[in-house]
């Protein structure tokens, strides 16, 4: 009789993995609210108005593009990515009003997810919607999260068995379980 109630233990004990994959798998399915929580959130660039930069020769991409602050040249070498003032060739270093400008620009074309900016911590920038905005500075390129990327994200988490945050602890887990199942 022991033996019985602690095979049905285990039994519901194992069920519960199954049933957050086929849980987390009907939402990935359906991919409810991923438009927004994975939008691609870009810098305003405008028509250029004068295209002529000084550029060295030794750069692999160079790309000239124009902003509510000016034009902008940005040239990747082995290095990475540099950010450049076009009419003196020198580094346009990094300022955090003109960072609040150009992501404030950026933020008009989906007010609905984004709002306002509420705090700016360097090149962080916090929205009184709930989502964070990180600015790359020498790519002039943005990246955004939302809770409910953080929230597909746990999703995800859930359906591939990474539960503890350790990966070793995980798999453990895994081979656990699935021993368990054979049994």
């Amino acid at each position: 009789m022991k033996v019985l109630r602690v095979h049905r233990y285990v039994g519901v004990l194992l069920s519960v993995p199954l049933l957050l994959w086929l849980a987390t798998g009907l939402v990935f399915l359906v991919k409810p609210g991923y438009a927004g929580a994975y939008e691609q959130l870009s810098i305003v660039t405008y028509p250029l108005t004068q295209t002529d930069a000084i550029v060295q020769d030794t750069y692999q991409e160079i790309r000239l593009v124009q902003t509510k602050l000016g034009r902008h040249l940005l040239a990747r070498d082995e290095f990475g990515w540099h950010h450049f003032d076009p009419s003196t060739g020198h580094d346009w270093p990094f300022d955090s009003e003109s960072a609040r400008i150009l992501v404030t620009d950026a933020l008009t074309r989906n007010p609905e997810r984004y709002g306002a900016i509420q705090s700016q911590s360097e090149n962080v920038f916090q929205t009184d919607r709930g989502v964070t905005v990180t600015l790359d500075w020498d790519r002039l390129a943005l990246a955004q999260r939302g809770r409910d990327t953080g929230f597909i994200d746990a999703l995800y988490r859930v359906h591939y068995l990474q539960w503890t945050g350790s990966s070793w602890a995980d798999r453990t887990l895994a081979v656990v379980t699935l021993c368990l199942w054979r049994s």
